[in-house]
């Protein structure tokens, strides 16, 4: 999504296309209109201004709809650009680089004495990214005319958005089109409090003002793990307690976690796995966390932090929007049940991103708000949920497209596997990143590529051919006989592909 926003800035000033630009890919004979509004009327209201609702606002006002976004926070961007993505990466990637000085610049022949950590300006670096992509966001409201209303956006009728203002005063908006992107908000533990300073969320474990002696996390899926290594780095003794006997949190694969537990336990990482938590008290001196055996509660132990965050996952924010005035019901994890063109019951009215079903995703919600407002305008509307990268920034990074080897097996698919280990190649060996691997897993009788899972340097970024093969239907000798430049991390991903072409096979019945 950043890399995605840097470059609409570069852009921004541009003239917004007309949809004559657009006729080879946007053939619909509706979508070649110009939509706008009558006096009193826009086309299309977007709640919330994060990655799902402003990169939809934008490209519905590219398209000619005249557009509204509603936003009841200071600054736009959502929890993504605020209290999400954007601060945990400058976060994660700066306390790399304090852990490298301190810790392994000796082995590298580069010599510094007395590395400090100024926890002031190294906040002030986290905030520095935060403003200058907000007001980035800003700045393409205003180049592609899109009005934004400060505000609580709760739908009044199927064509009218009221915008509660906090001031008490409020502001009615007619509108043929409604588009739901209201995110998502954090799962609250049952019995324990949240601060922000002693007990914090992951909100919290932002903004900390002092680096924690002891920093226990609950839940050792992606926010947690990313903030634990944070926290670690700087000198926390970090534990993690997990209710599963894994980490990595859904959709990871197994192998791929059972490394990535060890090598972050070598990193300093403590785990506490099938394990359950059940109360957590303050005390002068920090909190203490009462946690017992998963399956044997008799087994019970407390445990003390000066910080504990709680990181057990978030839930759709769909507080006070006026569904249950219109009938649109929730399921039951409180998400916005929608079709495949992300219709709500009531057809004018779209949702998308963290509130429907899916992975809660920032480049998921992006990827729903311009299919949607396509759609809105006649155009077709696809996304393959199975093409959705997911990463976590961790060092080294974890990054996996499409099926596990468990999903596998477990529908009884025949595949291939092919592995290739960072410690073969040769950029990671230059670099001293060697830890990790690539995995590949291939149709056994196609070869279609069905999933890729990678542990190590710049995995994030490696997903992004991965992705690219699994959506256009490549297979590992696709990716296996594509040159790849020498030397680069990206070796790795051809060399499993290469495996997994002609390698050991799995078989079911």
């Amino acid at each position: 999504m950043h890399g995605k926003l840097l470059t609409r800035l570069s852009s921004a000033l541009k003239p917004a296309p007309s949809l004559s630009h657009c006729k080879t890919c946007l053939t619909s004979t509706t979508f070649q209109q110009r939509y706008y509004a009558t006096e009193g009327e826009v086309d299309l209201v977007v709640i919330g201004s994060g990655p799902g609702g402003y990169v939809a606002a934008i490209k519905a006002a590219q398209l000619g709809l005249k557009t509204v976004c509603i936003e009841k926070e200071e600054t736009l961007g959502g929890t993504c650009l605020n209290v999400g993505c954007i601060p945990s990466k400058a976060l994660l990637n700066n306390s790399h680089y304090f852990h490298m000085a301190k810790h392994d610049f000796k082995n590298r022949g580069i010599e510094v004495s007395d590395v400090k950590m100024n926890l002031e300006k190294f906040m002030e670096a986290k905030l520095s990214a935060v403003k200058a992509l907000t007001g980035g966001v800003a700045l393409l409201f205003r180049s592609n005319k899109v009005e934004l209303v400060k505000g609580h956006g709760k739908i009044t009728s199927k064509n009218e958005v009221t915008a509660l203002k906090p001031d008490g005063s409020s502001q009615k908006i007619k509108t043929k089109n409604i588009m739901i992107a209201t995110g998502s908000e954090v799962t609250p533990f049952p019995g324990i409090q949240i601060d922000e300073e002693i007990i914090v969320s992951s909100t919290g474990a932002l903004k900390l003002s002092k680096i924690p002696e002891r920093f226990v996390v609950i839940g050792a899926g992606v926010i947690g793990l990313e903030l634990g290594s944070v926290w670690g780095r700087l000198g926390a003794k970090v534990t993690a307690v997990e209710f599963l006997n894994s980490i990595g949190g859904v959709g990871i694969d197994a192998e791929v976690a059972k490394t990535f537990q060890r090598i972050l336990t070598k990193q300093g990482m403590q785990f506490k796995l099938g394990t359950k938590v059940t109360g957590a008290q303050k005390t002068p001196s920090g909190v203490v966390i009462d946690v017992e055996n998963a399956k044997d509660p008799s087994k019970k132990e407390k445990l003390e932090a000066d910080v504990l965050l709680v990181s057990v996952g978030r839930r759709p924010y769909t507080v006070n929007l006026g569904l249950e005035e219109l009938g649109i019901e929730r399921d039951e994890k409180g998400r916005i049940p929608v079709n495949n063109k992300f219709q709500t019951v009531i057809p004018n009215i779209y949702a998308i991103g963290d509130c429907i079903h899916g992975p809660m995703l920032a480049h998921k919600a992006e990827d729903e708000g311009i299919v949607c407002v396509e759609g809105i305008l006649g155009g077709p509307v696809h996304i393959d949920y199975n093409c959705v990268p997911a990463v976590i920034y961790t060092h080294p990074e974890v990054a996996w497209v499409g099926r596990a080897e468990e999903d596998l097996k477990r529908d009884k698919i025949a595949y291939k596997v092919g592995k290739f280990p960072f410690a073969a190649n040769s950029r990671a060996k230059t670099n001293n990143e060697t830890d990790g691997f690539v995995k590949v897993l291939a149709d056994k009788h196609s070869d279609a590529i069905l999933g890729v899972h990678i542990i190590g340097p710049s995995a994030g970024e490696l997903i992004a051919e991965a992705v690219l093969g699994l959506e256009y239907g490549a297979s590992a000798e696709d990716v296996a006989r594509t040159c790849h430049a020498h030397p680069t991390c990206s070796e790795a991903l051809r060399e499993a592909n290469m495996a997994a072409y002609c390698g050991r096979s799995i078989n079911f019945g």
